[in-house]
């Protein structure tokens, strides 16, 4: 009997100790931010934001990295894991494949990810529909340019930029068939995330050939759009945030994604044992993706831009209207 009850002892206590939850029952988070880091202003500020919402309001124990290398991610993930936080929260599709392969080996551990798509049991995917959203902001850049004529700037050069890419043109089209939209896109590799000058570049030569209204979803390389833009007296569209403050009068609007929303969800669910693993799609219906309206944009959105916006959204979440997808092409 006495020896039973020293095995179940034993067995509670090494459970213990090998817990995911410290001791005091707080949760532990471990956030892995791309390159571009908590002060990109774009994606990564949004992850960072929900998570330590969730670090004041639900009193969690959070620790962040940033991963200025993507060969780094593998390990970043691990080291959470083996240190056993009870959530793991990868930042941009760049982590998809080092989680691929983490997730499987701590199958006690609850993992998500932004932006890409792991089918393991233990991962929550949260993803956007970033083309309804870069469809919204196309046509809003369609009604405010005076020259005919937009441009996109992307970051790194992948079907997920492409996307946002696809679905901005759309937009602009369904305003003015005729429209000019031009595209660049920084780079090739994960530098492209971070390169300013290279986007302010792109932006000064669209503007130059005419554009006047420009979209950028380049993580933190969008700050040279906006810097071309002020330079050039010209209209530029942030992504990801609401990046509207970052140049006042100079950005028509932002297509927003709540990244921070689904990161405090998710840790939320969490904690109250209702995390779940599988896909979680964001999209117009459920404010997933949206455009931004301010006091620092007021100014550039008309009431009768914002009349034909609303309508354009309610068209998209009733299926009125079928926004192509760069995921979706035959």
């Amino acid at each position: 009997m006495v020896k039973n009850i020293l095995t179940t002892l034993l067995a509670l206590l090494i459970s213990s100790l090998f817990s995911s939850q410290s001791f005091s029952g707080v949760l532990r988070v471990g956030l892995v931010l791309d390159k571009g880091g908590k002060d990109d202003k774009s994606f990564n500020s949004a992850a960072y934001a929900g998570a330590t919402k969730a670090e004041k309001e639900l009193k969690i124990e959070l620790k962040y990295v940033e991963a200025t290398d993507t060969n780094a991610i593998e390990s970043l993930l691990r080291n959470f894991a083996r240190k056993n936080y009870d959530l793991v929260i990868g930042v941009g599709f760049a982590e998809k494949d080092s989680m691929s392969k983490v997730a499987p080996q701590f199958p006690n551990v609850k993992f998500a990810i932004i932006d890409g798509e792991v089918s393991k049991p233990n991962v929550r995917s949260l993803m956007f529909a970033e083309h309804e959203g870069a469809f919204i902001v196309g046509a809003l850049a369609a009604m405010a340019t005076k020259t005919e004529h937009v441009g996109f700037v992307g970051g790194m050069d992948i079907p997920l930029i492409r996307r946002f890419s696809m679905g901005y043109s759309a937009g602009a089209k369904y305003i003015k068939p005729k429209i000019n939209v031009s595209e660049n896109y920084v780079g090739v590799t994960g530098e492209a995330w971070n390169n300013p000058a290279k986007s302010k570049e792109l932006a000064i030569t669209q503007y130059g050939n005419g554009a006047d209204v420009i979209f950028v979803a380049a993580g933190a390389s969008n700050t040279g759009v906006f810097d071309a833009a002020e330079d050039k007296k010209k209209l530029a569209i942030g992504c990801d945030s609401n990046q509207n403050w970052i140049k006042p009068g100079f950005i028509l609007t932002s297509m927003f994604k709540a990244v921070d929303v689904a990161v405090f969800d998710t840790i939320k669910d969490a904690q109250q044992n209702k995390f779940t693993g599988g896909l979680v799609q964001f999209g117009l219906k459920n404010l997933g993706v949206n455009y931004t309206s301010d006091k620092y944009n007021e100014k550039l959105l008309t009431a009768e831009m914002r009349t034909k916006i609303e309508e354009i959204k309610k068209k998209i979440i009733l299926g009125q209207i079928q926004v192509p997808d760069y995921f979706k092409r035959k």
